[in-house]
């Protein structure tokens, strides 16, 4: 047993190695292409790359912006995930307010992220683009999710509580709460992708002062390709941690 999960393992981690060693191939290829045609400033090497990344590091305005982001889209995701749930809740229990709420959900999770950035810009200060724009982008995927949980219990199964006469405490705990379980991490996982997209995409858009969105901007507008790209890859390396975290605090709740 132990050894078949050992071999599992290397295998997983050569296929890792493999497919990596494939993409950077390909972005070298690609990088010399555009060296050759004199067009090295749309890619940059990877090496260039890491060495800009490396600077990065080393600048305390590089924490102070990687910090704040981090902030906004906890807090966008935050308030979308509680708004969510209780909408969720009140749309099960009222078919008015279901009726309500239901197409205005369905309009926001179908508007373009930008048209909601370019609205909330017209509205408010720049530093509040981002978390209202990922609130948004959160709260129809909860509602959607939550909404989907709370009418997963099986008909049976609530007759058969009943018949016992099961608290309505008991009934929550032991079957609403289990049959939400799935339902939730998938909200709370799919909604942090979305959110954290659509926060650095609004901070690109209104460059609020110390965040990742106005330097991925800055970096575009000054050409600073590797710059450019260094900043992404703190887009991705933040956004695979956060969603690792997320999961393992779903797994303990398990």
């Amino acid at each position: 047993m132990i050894k078949n999960t050992v071999n599992s393992k290397l295998k997983t981690a050569i296929r890792t190695a493999v497919v990596t060693a494939v993409w950077v191939a390909v972005w070298l290829f690609a990088a010399f292409i555009a060296e050759k045609k004199h067009l090295s400033i749309l890619i940059p090497y990877p090496n260039e790359v890491i060495e800009a990344f490396r600077q990065l590091l080393c600048d305390q305005d590089f924490y102070v912006s990687g910090a704040k982001s981090l902030l906004r889209v906890l807090e966008a995701w935050g308030s979308g995930l509680v708004f969510g749930i209780i909408l969720a809740v009140i749309t099960k229990l009222s078919k008015a307010l279901h009726s309500l709420f239901a197409p205005v959900l369905h309009i926001i999770k179908a508007t373009p992220v930008a048209s909601f950035i370019i609205l909330a810009l017209v509205l408010m200060t720049s530093s509040f683009v981002p978390v209202v724009t990922g609130f948004l982008m959160a709260l129809p995927v909860v509602w959607a999710n939550m909404s989907q949980g709370l009418h997963a219990p099986q008909k049976e199964i609530l007759e058969m509580a009943n018949a016992f006469n099961m608290s309505r405490k008991n009934k929550i705990r032991y079957i609403y709460l289990s049959s939400l379980k799935p339902y939730f991490s998938a909200a709370a996982t799919t909604s942090m992708g979305l959110t954290w997209k659509a926060c650095i995409a609004a901070e690109v858009i209104c460059t609020p002062k110390n965040s990742i969105g106005s330097e991925i901007y800055n970096a575009k507008v000054y050409l600073e390709t590797p710059s450019l790209f260094a900043w992404t890859l703190t887009v991705i390396v933040l956004s695979v941690i956060l969603e690792k975290f997320i999961k393992i605090l779903l797994k303990r709740w398990e």
